[in-house]
């Protein structure tokens, strides 16, 4: 699956998010936000290279459940899932081999 240039329209519940099979990233940021803006060229190389991760690009904010769930504070903050359990997170991420670091890790053959 390619990388989502657009936020979720709708964020998804933290019991769908748990269900997922296989390998996911959750990005939660803020369309307005500079730090977020700035990582995506990142994400877009190493997301290229794992083309099975399903990618959620979900619109955080005060009083937004499933980032509380998350306990992101900071933006961007990434949340590396296989089978619905964190394996990896990377908060502000300033370059491409972490995120390819961590996309390794979730990224395993079925």
């Amino acid at each position: 699956m390619a990388m989502n240039t657009e936020y979720a329209a709708r964020e998804p519940g933290r019991t769908e998010v748990d269900a997922l099979a296989g390998a996911t990233l959750l990005e939660f940021g803020s369309p307005g936000c500079g730090h977020c803006r700035a990582a995506q060229p990142l994400l877009a190389s190493a997301i290229a290279a794992h083309p099975g991760v399903h990618h959620l690009k979900i619109a955080d904010g005060s009083g937004r459940p499933l980032g509380r769930s998350f306990r992101v504070k900071l933006w961007p903050t990434l949340v590396f899932l296989r089978d619905g359990h964190e394996i990896a997170r990377l908060v502000r991420p300033d370059d491409a081999r972490s995120v390819a670091d961590a996309l390794a890790k979730i990224d395993v053959p079925a």
